[in-house]
């Protein structure tokens, strides 16, 4: 397939370079074009504007935030407008729900096809193509758009024909996340303030009850105290807590712990921690008490 890529961060990076690795046809954009020059040597093609890479069968978006897709698709880049006729876009942002909405909104005025497609996996996830993708939006165009999303993921689920509904999954997934860290960080200060060594704890809850990816991966990150370099940000972090709760509301779905962990992540940020890795929530709980 011919395919565009716009934001190549962390993810966006590896993301594009499978994409090409797989045998499509990649063309890339960048706002730094020296990371767009990068996707050359795996057989991509660098954009010569961002609207060069908006003409083909599908162009993806991978972008930090709600300013950052509406800058690009509203904003003086109008990729909103330049978007071929059969083009596809599919946003892999984690944005908000108010702002899913509203980019739905304006693709249906548009007469354009919009996927939501955000990812569950740090940089070395997308790297391996080993991601989760939560996909949302007609039928027809996930359909066209299997290949790509096989290119990237180990795992594609479709969680509805609107959009925004992938936006919903994406930050309720995110959230579990988050709780997984204040309880990892609460169950090793526990640990540490009874005066015993919470490896043994980490080892043994790790390989029984709660042999899972989040736990092993962020459990040895806490316990070596390992918060750089990131994979996510606390700063990233803090702003996917700030959508949850936005989420809730919206919802009308009180969420006592996701204040919490918005709570703990805005503390790490005033305590100058804005680059270290959100897991670092776990410093904080260790704080509190002392540690």
């Amino acid at each position: 397939m011919d395919v565009g890529f716009i934001g190549l961060g962390a993810m966006g990076q590896p993301m594009a370079r499978n994409l090409a690795k797989a045998g499509h046809t990649v063309t890339v954009w960048n706002r730094t074009r020296a990371r767009s020059e990068q996707l050359l040597e795996a057989g991509g093609r660098v954009a010569a504007s961002p609207q060069d890479a908006c003409r083909g069968d599908a162009v993806f978006s991978m972008l930090a935030d709600d300013a950052a897709v509406e800058s690009v698709f509203f904003g003086h880049e109008d990729l909103l407008g330049a978007l071929g006729e059969e083009t596809i876009h599919i946003s892999s942002s984690t944005i908000s729900v108010a702002f899913a909405r509203r980019l739905t909104e304006a693709h249906r005025a548009a007469k354009h096809a919009l996927l939501a497609a955000p990812v569950f996996g740090r940089p070395s996830a997308a790297e391996a193509a080993q991601l989760v993708m939560a996909v949302a939006g007609p039928s027809e165009a996930i359909a066209r758009c299997r290949p790509l999303f096989d290119a990237l993921a180990k795992k594609t689920v479709v969680v509805g024909e609107a959009p925004p509904a992938a936006n919903v999954f994406k930050l309720a997934g995110n959230f579990l996340i988050g709780a997984a860290l204040e309880a990892l960080g609460e169950a090793f200060t526990l640990m540490r303030k009874s005066g015993m060594d919470p490896r043994v704890f980490y080892d043994t809850m790790t390989t029984t009850l709660f042999a899972a990816p989040v736990y092993q991966g962020y459990g040895s990150l806490i316990l070596e105290e390992k918060y750089r370099p990131a994979g996510f940000t606390v700063g990233l972090g803090l702003k996917d807590a700030r959508l949850v709760l936005a989420a809730a509301d919206i919802a009308s779905a009180p969420m006592p712990l996701a204040n919490i962990i918005h709570d703990h992540l805005l503390t790490a940020m005033a305590q100058g921690r804005h680059d270290d890795d959100w897991s670092s929530l776990a410093r904080v709980v260790a704080e509190n008490a002392g540690l």
